[in-house]
C-alpha cells in the first residue's frame, strides 16, 4: 500500500540520485537498503517510501508510515484483492470489464485507491460502477426475434401435416420450398412447436 499523498521511489531512480549505474547499486547498496527499509508492495518491483529512503541514506532514524486506512491509499491487486475477497487476477479482470476504474500505474504496478475499492466492495453484485437497475424495477421485456413472422404460420403447418418428419428435414424442405436458411426454418419450426 501507498499511504495517501506519500512520494515514492524505485530502486533504479534511487541509483540515479546516488549518480551510479543501477547494476552497481544493487550491488554494493541495495542489500543493505532492503534489509532496513521494507518494499511498500510484495512484488518484484520494489518500491519504496522517499521519506523512508531518505532518512535511511542520511543515517537517521526512518519515519513510520501511516497505519490508520485512508479512501486515497494506493493499492496494488494483492492488496485490493484481499479486500474484495477474490484473486488478484479477478481484481484485473474488473478492471477491464468496467467493475473498477482502470487504475493507476506507478512504477509499472496497477494501483486503485482503498475509495474504489470499498465502492465495488459496497455495490450489489453484478453491478458496475454506476449501480445497475434500481431493485425492484424491470426494463422492457424483449420480444421472441419470430413473434409477428408470417413464416411462422407456415412451420405450424408443416408440423401438422408431417409430424414424423425429422426437424431437420422439415427444416430443409421449407427452406428449399419457401427460401431462407435450413436454420432460421429449425428456429421457426421450434417456436411454433411452442
Amino acid at each position: 500500500m501507498i499511504p495517501r499523498n506519500r512520494p515514492v521511489i524505485n530502486e533504479r531512480d534511487i541509483a540515479k540520485q546516488a549518480g551510479m549505474p543501477v547494476n552497481t547499486w544493487r550491488r554494493q547498496v541495495a542489500p543493505g537498503l532492503r534489509e532496513h527499509v521494507p518494499a511498500l508492495f510484495d512484488s518484484r518491483i520494489r518500491i519504496y517510501d522517499r521519506a523512508q529512503v531518505q532518512a535511511h541514506l542520511d543515517g537517521r532514524p526512518l519515519p513510520d508510515l501511516p497505519t490508520t486506512p485512508h479512501p486515497d491509499d494506493l493499492l496494488d491487486d494483492q492488496e485490493a484483492a484481499d479486500l474484495l475477497g477474490v484473486t488478484p487476477g479477478t481484481v484485473r479482470a474488473y478492471a477491464t470489464q468496467g467493475y473498477l476504474p482502470a487504475g493507476t500505474t506507478v512504477y509499472g504496478v496497477r494501483l486503485w485507491t482503498r475509495r474504489s475499492i470499498q465502492t465495488r466492495l459496497d455495490a450489489p453484485s453484478r453491478q458496475g460502477q454506476g449501480g445497475g437497475r434500481p431493485a425492484g424495477t424491470s426494463g422492457p421485456t424483449k420480444a421472441h426475434p419470430y413473434e409477428g413472422d408470417p413464416r411462422l404460420a407456415l412451420a405450424a403447418e408443416a408440423l401438422k401435416s408431417a409430424p414424423d418428419l425429422p426437424r431437420t428435414r422439415l427444416a430443409q424442405a421449407l427452406a428449399d420450398e419457401h427460401s431462407g436458411s435450413t436454420r432460421t426454418w429449425e428456429r421457426l419450426l421450434a417456436q411454433a412447436s411452442r
